[in-house]
């Protein structure tokens, strides 16, 4: 793998956490007004924690002689692992059904990150990042998880 492989690679996982951005906007918004505030605040730390995380993912991408992307996934080989996610994408108005629709964007983002991190001739400054990364996305998943667990029915 090259320099430029690694950086549409890195293209990729910037991608996939503007998708995650946008699905917990949308999330966000349709969660009823005046309800679940502390989802709504969750929800927020999760899309600043992905825009931390294209920073560095951008700087990295930038190093290697890359140009950043912007937007979200419509190619690149982790582009198949999202799809799933993106039919999650359904209106949300209850607190379960919220919780259920970020566990799911949080499974597809660890997944993405799993198949990156098993990219073959992965340079260890990359590798050290990734996991990095997912170790943080994986404390999102988990609180997700905690909170949709608790929830009845």
């Amino acid at each position: 793998m090259n320099y430029q492989d690694h950086s549409m690679l890195l293209n990729d996982l910037i991608r996939i956490n503007n998708d995650r951005i946008a699905g917990y906007e949308k999330i966000t918004s349709e969660l009823r007004e005046g309800y679940d505030s502390d989802l709504k605040i969750l929800f927020s730390k999760m899309i600043l924690n992905s825009n931390d995380l294209n920073a560095d993912l951008s700087k990295m991408v930038s190093f290697l002689g890359g140009e950043p992307a912007t937007g979200t996934t419509g190619s690149g080989k982790l582009y198949r692992l999202w799809l799933d996610i993106k039919s999650a994408f359904t209106i949300t108005t209850d607190r379960k059904t919220a919780l259920k629709n970020g566990e799911q964007i949080e499974d597809a983002v660890q997944s993405a990150y799993d198949d990156a991190l098993n990219e073959p001739g992965l340079p260890a400054e990359i590798e050290t990042l990734l996991l990095s990364q997912k170790a943080s996305l994986l404390e999102a998943h988990n609180q997700i998880k905690v909170l949709r667990d608790l929830q009845p029915g």
